[in-house]
């Protein structure tokens, strides 16, 4: 793509990255048939190719933005399966978080949807605070017809059971195993890693940590919590929160460094796989802050989804030597920020083979389920249609049960006639754990 940057304007470090990026697209529209929102609607403004075309406006003549431009790049998931087609490798996530700091500078949102954002990133990632608005909003949904859209929205994503609360992470704890397990391919020990305990999947599904922990215990692994580290800062720096979510960087990576540096840590873990996507990208978010880019390089560097260290560490070991599972069929759903944010998709199907599980792929398993962090709260009639899609591919496996690694898509698709659960919670449970 063509781009005429003037010099003043590439004299901006975001500018000339963002010219490196346009530059790289070939405008080919591969990426048209794998972005979810196009699929859907069909509009040329709602794909990654029309989506840089507008970036490229709204960078080089901001007088050409508009609330229309705002509209579209708003409808963006950020679910990157174009970066899974693009044979250009363009990198379209850097691209549309410089876009989208621009136009919110040059467009104002209205004034309620600005306090549903500020809302929403100062409570959510807070898991108290999450559990309490979850308890508050019980009560509120008696009184739904009396609110706008938005808010409605809201109140129907709220769970109508709350499981007991989880308090991983309340408090700085390790975690100790009774064994040492080698690394079979690495020649080395991974003996202690350090666990995100995270914010929102405390309180949605308070047996995803337990399950990690007994799992990776039981493998000999120690696993330590750092209680000021409470959020990777995913979902404010995805929905415009950028200030605040660089907060929650900056003490998650003063936690986790100090752990590595010390020798004290082998790995920083995450059992989100939205929360691993931003860890790994550390590197490059802080990478123009002088106190933070080493740290943070260092902290991407050790970061790994909880399917990566298992993959590292032979189940084998602990699996029993007789069945002690039922035949169970299980479809796996592959979250879009692990396969296509971590490029990591067929190691989660092997570890539940090995475990013993008939694993089941769904069609069309690139395209998103419509959580993605908060989107099904801010655009819930895309994110419905999504998660439709998605429950019917499901239903077509004939599973009985569907597992994924990201809380986003666990609680988006679960349902009591296929429940969906973290893949620890099956692994777990075949080495001896309780049956999710």
């Amino acid at each position: 793509m063509q781009t005429h940057f003037t010099a003043s304007q590439l004299l901006d470090p975001k500018i000339a990255e963002a010219d490196k990026i346009l530059r790289s697209c070939v405008h080919c529209g591969f990426c048209t048939a794998t972005c979810p929102t196009f699929v859907l609607t069909g509009d040329e403004r709602d794909s990654p190719r029309g989506r840089i075309w507008m970036l490229r406006e709204v960078l080089e003549n901001p007088a050409s933005v508009s609330a229309d431009t705002g509209f579209h790049i708003d409808r963006c998931l950020g679910c990157l399966s174009c970066t899974s087609t693009c044979p250009s490798g363009v990198d379209y996530p850097h691209l549309l978080d410089i876009g989208r700091d621009k136009i919110d500078a040059l467009v104002p949102r209205s004034y309620a949807d600005k306090a549903l954002r500020y809302f929403l990133a100062r409570v959510i990632p807070h898991a108290g605070r999450f559990r309490l608005m979850i308890q508050l909003a019980r009560l509120g949904k008696l009184f739904r017809w009396t609110m706008p859209k938005r808010v409605r929205a809201a109140l129907d994503k709220i769970p109508l059971r709350l499981s007991a609360f989880d308090r991983t992470g309340a408090e700085s704890q390790t975690y100790y195993a009774m064994t040492v397990n080698q690394v079979p391919d690495q020649n080395k020990l991974i003996t202690r890693v350090v666990l995100l305990a995270g914010c929102a999947q405390r309180v949605l599904d308070p047996d995803i940590n337990a399950s990690t922990i007994r799992l990776l215990n039981r493998l000999g692994v120690d696993v330590v919590v750092r209680a000021e580290a409470h959020c990777c800062g995913a979902l404010a720096h995805h929905i415009g929160e950028t200030e605040t979510a660089h907060q929650s960087v900056r003490t998650a990576v003063r936690s986790w460094y100090e752990e590595l540096v010390n020798g004290k840590a082998d790995a920083i873990i995450t059992n989100a796989s939205g929360c691993g996507t931003m860890l790994k990208d550390y590197g490059h978010m802080m990478k123009d802050d002088a106190s933070y880019a080493a740290m943070a390089e260092t902290v991407s560097a050790a970061a790994m989804d909880i399917s990566e260290l298992l993959g590292k560490l032979d189940i084998g070991t602990v699996l029993p030597s007789s069945v002690s599972i039922p035949p169970t069929r299980i479809a796996y759903h592959s979250a879009c920020s692990l396969q296509h944010g971590q490029k990591i998709h067929d190691l989660p199907i092997g570890l539940l083979r090995k475990a013993g599980f008939e694993v089941v792929e769904p069609l069309n398993g690139h395209l998103c389920c419509g959580s993605a962090g908060v989107y099904n709260i801010l655009q819930q009639d895309l994110a419905d249609q999504l998660r439709d899609r998605k429950l019917a591919s499901l239903d077509a496996t004939g599973a009985g049960y569907v597992a994924a690694g990201n809380i986003g898509c666990i609680t988006q698709l679960n349902r009591d006639i296929m429940p969906v659960r973290h893949l620890v919670q099956f692994l777990d449970w075949a080495t001896g754990g309780p049956r999710p």
